[in-house]
């Protein structure tokens, strides 16, 4: 029971985590203007500790260099769903575990959130991302707060039931 709770749980916050990320890479793939504005202000704010170059790549490729880690972060997190159709269509005989897939895309969501938790934060971007005269109410901020919560979860139940099941008898 324990294992189902695991895998129901696991694919909820998994198929969560892929939503944001996905719905987002338009934004960010096609230089939209929020987009432009929310990277532009965090490499603009970036040039002052860590300089110029750095700074304007921020600016400039921030966005896609971000939404390559999200997309990559979602085939991981997804991967397990594709690996069962492969193996139900005899396509592939064995499948990874569900769990590692799971753990590590969960590690990696929280890791990418965590960069935009802190970005809001502490740079001028603030919680509440305001542009254009138009306020976000914090969408972005407690979307991205949640899954570092909730990935960090992912990874910790699922890495723990791996180990479980990998152990010697």
């Amino acid at each position: 029971m324990k294992k189902i709770i695991t895998a129901v749980v696991s694919w909820v916050i998994a198929l969560w985590a892929a939503k944001v990320f996905l719905s987002s890479l338009p934004y960010k793939f096609s230089g939209h203007p929020d987009t432009q504005h929310i990277f532009g202000t965090i490499g603009e704010w970036l040039k002052g500790f860590i300089g110029e170059t750095a700074g304007g790549f921020f600016s400039e490729y921030g966005a896609i260099v971000i939404g390559s880690t999200e997309l990559l972060a979602s085939v991981i997190l997804l991967s397990p769903f594709v690996f069962w159709i492969l193996q139900k269509l005899n396509i592939a005989a064995d499948r990874p575990y569900r769990a590692v897939a799971h753990a590590l895309g969960g590690l990696m969501a929280a890791g990418i959130m965590a960069g935009a938790v802190f970005f809001h934060l502490v740079s001028p971007l603030g919680v509440e991302v305001l542009h254009q005269g138009k306020s976000d109410g914090g969408s972005l901020f407690y979307a991205a707060l949640s899954i570092l919560v909730l990935g960090l979860i992912l990874f910790t139940i699922n890495w723990l039931s791996f180990r479980a099941q990998s152990r010697p008898v």
